[in-house]
């Protein structure tokens, strides 16, 4: 009998060190970056490195809730770019109604952007409910044809200096990346709003509950009454409004818009959801993990720019935090359906 007590407090211990891995991971990081990246640790650094982490984050929490319900969302990175064109496109240009001008306020352009997020979505959740197409091909899909029209829209080319003009009312676009409150930006309060809520979504909500249920078993979730197509639709139209925001952010933060904008941001999302405890077979995550998670990925990714490693390098390392991810992942279901196993042969 003892071998068991001690082999079961030896899986238990170990099951607590992979739940907190992602913690684990944060604190090596820093660590590691302290002693071999200068100027590391320092409050210039720290403001940087957190306007960095908040656009994964955005992009983490919404990828979330899609890998959560059993999908996956490829399109985030191009939403971005393609929102950011629309803003800065607006800004600049107004839009053409047969002869005539119309130009948005500011208000008006943050609400037709996030409007445009929420519908690249709602296509993507169109495709894979109505059309039955897989997550996968369907937001791949997406990409590409958000990412052309992005390119479209300006052949290719900058919408820069998007100040606005006072003539037009397009003014105050820049103020989304530099207003601050209490010494914090902007885009850290719009990150705890939109964390909190999220977060309080899955936790205390009917809703919450129904992504849960719908990607740990769908069958099951239909069969009692939760209403799947719905649930998708919801994941993908709220994955794409936080890619949206991250669009907005950053036109604003460089007073610029690039078609190219958020290239490979999904890889960044996927890390984040993943390293913070997303299940991707579904039913399983929690926000306060992703956005550790995406803290993880946003350190690693600057602590690698202060050391000059090349971007090429930081690609491939992103990948292996990726699949190292899954494979721990993988090893605590097993190890939780064990322990399962055991308990009920004890009883």
């Amino acid at each position: 009998m003892p071998a068991p007590t001690t082999m079961s407090s030896r899986d238990g211990a170990l099951l607590l060190l992979l739940r907190l891995r992602t913690f684990i991971a944060l604190f090596l990081v820093v660590a590691f970056f302290s002693v071999m990246a200068p100027n590391f640790i320092s409050a210039g650094n720290a403001l940087i490195m957190s306007k960095h982490v908040a656009l994964n984050a955005f992009l983490a929490i919404g990828m979330t809730y899609v890998i959560v319900s059993g999908g996956i969302d490829l399109s985030v990175g191009s939403i971005v770019g393609l929102t950011g064109m629309v803003a800065g496109g607006l800004i600049l240009h107004g839009l053409t109604i047969g002869d005539y001008i119309v130009y948005f306020n500011v208000v008006e352009i943050i609400g037709i952007s996030l409007l445009l997020g929420v519908f690249v979505g709602a296509i993507n959740g169109f495709l894979i409910t109505q059309l039955n197409v897989a997550p996968f091909i369907a937001t791949l899909g997406t990409l590409y044809v958000a990412r052309g029209i992005a390119l479209l829209s300006s052949d290719g080319a900058t919408f820069p200096n998007l100040e606005g003009s006072a003539e037009h009312g397009t003014t105050g676009f820049p103020l989304i990346g530099t207003l601050g409150f209490l010494g914090i930006p902007l885009v850290i309060w719009l990150l705890i709003a939109v964390g909190v809520g999220a977060a309080y979504l899955g936790a205390r909500t009917p809703l919450g509950r129904h992504i849960y249920a719908v990607g740990g078993n769908e069958r099951a979730a239909m069969l009692s009454g939760v209403k799947v197509k719905q649930i998708k639709f919801f994941v993908y139209m709220f994955s794409g409004l936080c890619a949206s925001i991250v669009g907005l952010i950053i036109s604003s933060q460089l007073v610029a818009s690039h078609p190219m904008t958020g290239e490979t941001f999904e890889l960044n999302a996927i890390a984040a959801a993943v390293l913070g405890g997303t299940s991707m077979t579904g039913g399983r995550g929690r926000i306060g993990g992703t956005i550790i998670g995406a803290f993880v990925i946003g350190i690693l990714s600057d602590g690698l720019v202060m050391m000059g490693v090349s971007s090429f390098w930081q690609t491939v390392i992103k990948g292996l935090v990726i699949i190292a991810a899954v494979v721990v992942d993988q090893f605590q279901q097993r190890m939780q359906q064990r322990m399962a196993m055991q308990m009920r042969a004890q009883d």
